[in-house]
């Protein structure tokens, strides 16, 4: 009798090498789960359709690139929510936070160990268990929309305010504001609030709440300091320019010092139709900035079409970037071509203090991090220099 386990858990798996497609899912067959197989980018897509628990990917496709593939699936209504890792014989760090970026759940270089993969597989799931049963099972698909309605409806968002430095001098630049949840049921981590507010359509008005509940703390910035507000491609495309200008306008806010933070670049559908909604919002007298740069091809892409007026070097560059020469010359190359274009720089994500004086040895004119100072609720207790307050050691 065939193993009963097969239909518990399935796995799609991406891979033009044939021998290795064979070995894998007779390996995974024998560990209890239903494995599809496909050659090329566009099988993929087309199998998809079965739902699998686990999507593993090759990067390197005959017909297709597999970063193209992984934005594909996640844009696929059968394969949105479902977990990817990502495989390749050569995976540079850009490319891995590539990966992540598009939504890939992890990576693993080739040649691997089995029981390493089945290892990353099971965690993976583990994960993701938690979100896809919310989803998939109608009863919790109900709470999830009632607690969604009840967290806009009742306006239960909190903001977080994390200064942004000018490091030269140690003074605020600007804030970047970050939209918490105040839920402690399905939905009380931030990202899961943001993925289900775009499955069941209401991205629009959960992130226009977090603007409004946002500004309306935010009396007494001085004028001049900028303020970041995180922004899907939904948002740009979706929402009245004038509705966004006029929430500025009540709260007193000069749009020449609102940035507005592009995330989840990969969610862009329509490339046309966005950048010119870019240039509507920037008649207006907005700034825009390009997150995660280092990140791999799909920032310095949207570097070059956004035109960004700052950019923000990706955390997993700034991470060790005082022990990592690699680090340091990709920084130098974002700052030379930055500066030759007058676009600012932001080093995101210090941790330590030898990460501060590297990038400050380097010339990144602005900086932010948890070293620097963490993300408060209230603006009056962010020290106004970094230099001068007291800076607590990791």
């Amino acid at each position: 009798m065939p193993d009963k386990r097969l239909s518990d858990k399935s796995i799609l798996l991406i891979d033009d090498d044939d021998s290795l497609r064979q070995t894998l899912a007779m390996l995974f067959e024998t560990r209890g789960y239903k494995v599809t197989t496909a050659a090329t980018g566009q099988e993929a897509l087309q199998r998809v359709a079965s739902r699998p628990d686990l999507i593993l990917l090759d990067l390197m496709l005959p017909d297709q690139n597999g970063f193209d593939v992984c934005r594909k699936l996640k844009s696929d209504a059968h394969a949105s929510l479902t977990p990817i890792i990502i495989l390749s014989a050569k995976i540079l760090s850009g490319d891995i936070v590539e990966g992540l970026y598009l939504g890939a759940d992890d990576y693993l270089t080739k040649p691997f160990d089995f029981e390493e993969l089945v290892a990353r597989v099971e965690a993976v799931m583990r994960r993701a268990s938690v979100f896809r049963k919310s989803l998939t099972n109608q009863t919790r698909e109900e709470e999830v929309i009632v607690e969604l309605r009840r967290i806009i409806e009742d306006r239960r968002v909190s903001s977080f305010f994390q200064p942004i430095y000018a490091l030269p001098s140690g003074d605020v630049f600007g804030y970047e504001i970050l939209t918490r949840p105040d839920s402690s049921a399905l939905l009380a981590n931030p990202e899961l609030l943001f993925k289900a507010a775009l499955q069941f359509g209401c991205y629009e008005e959960l992130e226009f709440l977090g603007w409004e509940m946002a500004l309306q703390r935010c009396q007494g910035i001085p004028p001049k300091q900028k303020m970041f507000f995180n922004c899907n491609p939904y948002f740009v495309e979706g929402t009245q320019i004038s509705q966004v200008k006029n929430l500025f306008a009540k709260h007193n806010v000069d749009s020449r010092d609102v940035v507005l933070e592009i995330t989840e670049r990969s969610a862009i559908g329509d490339y046309h139709g966005f950048f010119n909604q870019l240039r509507i919002y920037r008649d207006y007298g907005f700034s825009f900035a390009v997150d995660d740069v280092g990140g791999g091809y799909s920032s310095l892409e949207s570097i070059v079409e956004t035109k960004p007026e700052i950019v923000k070097i990706d955390y997993h560059i700034i991470n060790g970037i005082d022990r990592d020469n690699i680090k340091k010359s990709l920084v130098k190359f974002v700052l030379a071509f930055s500066r030759e274009n007058h676009i600012r720089v932001v080093a995101e994500g210090i941790e330590t203090e030898a990460e501060l004086n590297t990038v400050q040895k380097l010339g990144v004119e602005l900086g932010q991090g948890y070293y620097l100072c963490r993300p408060k609720q209230n603006i009056s207790s962010i020290p106004p220099n970094c230099f001068l307050a007291e800076i607590p050691a990791k």
